[in-house]
């Protein structure tokens, strides 16, 4: 369906506060209402990063089966997609905790190699992406590929090759994050040169730069990442917006090229998810 596009919303992440965006959500309750408003826009995918009471990162299953029980309450159907990351936590246990959480997730992120961020580090070694995955796949949760770099496709088609990604495979291309590739062209076309073509893709973007790679995977991929984990403001006047405005946006911006983005019942049997 060349018309139609995915839009993955990653809601919260692992840096932004209320203090820099008042709309960020972190208790299970207000990201339920932003799932539950986002979709009513389009979306289908919902990346979830989970906060203590504090709001602070936590790994706990405990929390995390608190925001998919709040998320089931307001859709059984949309994809819940949870995250492994390595920025603010090593230990392999810690990482994987959010597998075990009831109602279970659809997803759950795979960064396929260490990357810098501007102030930061997410370590993510050879040997713990083969055993996150293999977590993922004894559970039955599909792999959201995390692409930052051409390194990182050529590890994706090397791990495709070799039958250790399951088809069919879904990827983020995150681009203008400061460590690693460029919204640019050159970027962009040096990723897709190593990514197998059978990759469904989605392209996301870090700040300023979300709008402009968010058009990208809308015309020339599979789907958009868009959100406040990545971009937390309309302009460079730090104007604060919400993920449903974000969500909204790209909609509008869709309909310009007479697209419009996958149902929730699409984008599932596009990825084959129970």
């Amino acid at each position: 369906m060349q018309n139609k596009f995915i839009i993955n919303v990653c809601l919260t992440g692992t840096i932004p506060t209320k203090k820099m965006n008042p709309y960020v959500p972190v208790t299970p309750e207000e990201i339920a209402q932003d799932v539950k408003e986002c979709l009513e826009l389009g979306a289908s995918i919902f990346h979830i990063h989970a906060r203590d009471v504090d709001h602070n990162p936590e790994w706990r299953q405990e929390v995390y089966e608190n925001i998919t029980t709040a998320i089931r309450k307001v859709s059984k159907e949309a994809i819940i997609c949870v995250t492994t990351t390595g920025r603010r936590v090593a230990d392999f246990e810690k990482r994987t905790d959010c597998l075990n959480a009831i109602p279970k997730p659809d997803m759950a992120s795979l960064s396929l190699g260490s990357f810098n961020f501007r102030n930061e580090v997410s370590l993510n070694s050879p040997q713990t992406i083969e055993a996150i995955n293999h977590a993922m796949q004894k559970k039955n949760i599909k792999p959201e590929i995390e692409i930052f770099d051409v390194g990182m496709a050529r590890i994706a088609a090397s791990m495709i090759a070799d039958g250790t990604l399951q088809a069919p495979y879904y990827a983020n291309i995150i681009l203008g994050n400061a460590g690693t590739a460029s919204a640019d062209p050159l970027d962009i076309a040096a990723i897709l040169q190593h990514l197998p073509k059978e990759v469904i893709w989605c392209a996301g973007g870090i700040g300023t730069t979300q709008l402009k790679a968010n058009v990208i995977g809308m015309l020339y991929g599979n789907g958009v990442r868009v959100g406040l984990e990545d971009n937390l403001y309309l302009d460079n006047n730090k104007t604060p917006v919400t993920n449903s405005f974000l969500v909204e946006r790209i909609v509008k911006i869709g309909e310009l090229f007479d697209k419009s983005p996958y149902t929730i019942k699409e984008t599932r049997k596009l990825l084959r998810l129970e």
